[in-house]
């Protein structure tokens, strides 16, 4: 429960990568009375998801409790927001509360819209339905998968808005990985539905990808989205260039629909017209034009970047450092590049590391190694075994 009346100097909402790692940046800056509005007992590292759906992490190792994560010195509101109030400086509160601040970061991500695709609600209550978008329905990918010696599987990824889009073909490169180590990909069809024109969109990582999904036999759907699940029947509808197509399935692995939280679509915040309800900012500063005392932050805010966990790191730098200067009454001077990435693990040992920019151009870390993105068994190891370590002991805590 929070105070029934609570005044802060910086008030940030959500308790995710972003909500969390720029608290702790914004206390590194030396801003005092800093509140973080989070109803979740749990933090998860969600990149890890997908190894879990693929058998290659456990479950048990994305998870810790939220109170270790939260900042020395940031105080823990726990409870949801359900309203912004951007006129009258206050966030509103499930508990009841109101809460009023100087500066307000929203960060709360994307929320999982499984009702948008009909029928897809009951399926995950089904034993041949799961997802590894949210945590316990990632470890049942893992046995689905695991499991499976023949038939068909599907794989999909929605359209619209999501959340490291590009994560939703992570889990089926590792399983075909394991059934052809195993004898058993040859009995198994595999279908990868995405919603795109190619299966990724930058001509460089699309081959990469490409000499992958010709090595599985993996047939990819482009243009398409699944837009209806009948678990009794085993089935789904996919609508794609040339018209709906209802393909049995012996299991599928389904990403939802996403969008921005039902209570930021309809506050004030978005820009007029903008039907995804993301917060109105500018795309370097990442301040709102309308309301200067409001940032946007991570996959809720309407920048012209890919949306992932992978463009927070630099976009947590920006915006402490440009909260941190308007606090001390200067201008923000810093700005985000639109730098994005998304580690596509294309078998169990072996990533394509991409790295790109908002125009789609290629963003290497290490400019001097511009076809670092290729696949390669380094990537694997940075993804699986580095990047975990950092987000836990540096990126959460501020440090990187």
């Amino acid at each position: 429960m929070s105070d029934s009346a609570t005044h802060h100097r910086v008030l940030v909402i959500g308790g995710g990568n972003g909500g969390v790692s720029v608290a702790a940046r914004l206390r590194r800056a030396g801003v005092t009375d800093i509140a973080l509005v989070e109803p979740r007992e749990h933090h998860y590292y969600q990149p890890l998801f997908s190894h879990v759906a693929g058998g290659t992490a456990r479950a048990s190792i994305t998870v810790r409790p939220q109170q270790a994560v939260i900042p020395r010195g940031v105080h823990w509101i726990r409870a949801a927001v359900t309203g912004i109030h951007p006129d009258d400086n206050a966030v509103s509160l499930d508990d009841g509360s109101r809460v009023t601040y100087d500066h307000v970061i929203v960060s709360p991500g994307l929320q999982n819209d499984w009702s948008r695709i009909p029928g897809l609600v009951e399926g995950l209550d089904s034993p041949t339905v799961a997802s590894h978008y949210e945590h316990a329905l990632a470890a049942k990918a893992s046995l689905l998968l695991r499991d499976l010696t023949s038939g068909t599987v599907v794989f999909t990824e929605p359209a619209g808005p999501a959340s490291c889009a590009g994560a939703a073909q992570k889990p089926m490169y590792q399983a075909c990985d394991y059934w052809r180590a195993t004898g058993v990909l040859d009995d198994i069809r595999v279908v990868m539905v995405v919603p795109t024109d190619t299966v990724f969109g930058i001509p460089a990582i699309d081959r990469e990808l490409e000499r992958s999904i010709d090595a599985y036999g993996i047939e990819l759907r482009t243009g398409s989205e699944v837009i209806n699940v009948d678990a009794a029947a085993g089935a789904v509808v996919i609508s794609g260039p040339g018209g709906d197509e209802r393909l049995s399935y012996d299991v599928l692995n389904a990403v939802p629909p996403q969008s921005a939280p039902d209570w930021l679509k309809t506050s004030t915040l978005p820009h007029e017209g903008d039907g995804g309800g993301f917060v109105e900012v500018d795309p370097e500063t990442l301040r709102h034009p309308r309301y200067p005392n409001v940032w946007g932050l991570g996959d809720a805010a309407a920048t012209r970047n890919s949306k992932c966990g992978g463009a927070l790191r630099k976009q947590t730098f920006v915006l402490a450092k440009n909260v941190a200067a308007v606090l001390r009454g200067h201008e923000p001077a810093h700005r985000y590049d639109g730098y994005a990435v998304c580690p596509f693990t294309v078998s169990r040992s072996s990533v394509v590391w991409a790295e790109f920019d908002d125009t789609g151009a290629l963003k290497p870390t290490i400019p001097f190694l511009p076809t670092m993105y290729r696949e390669n068994r380094l990537s694997w190891i940075a993804d699986r075994y580095v990047l975990p370590w950092v987000y836990w002991n540096l990126i959460l805590t501020g440090r990187v």
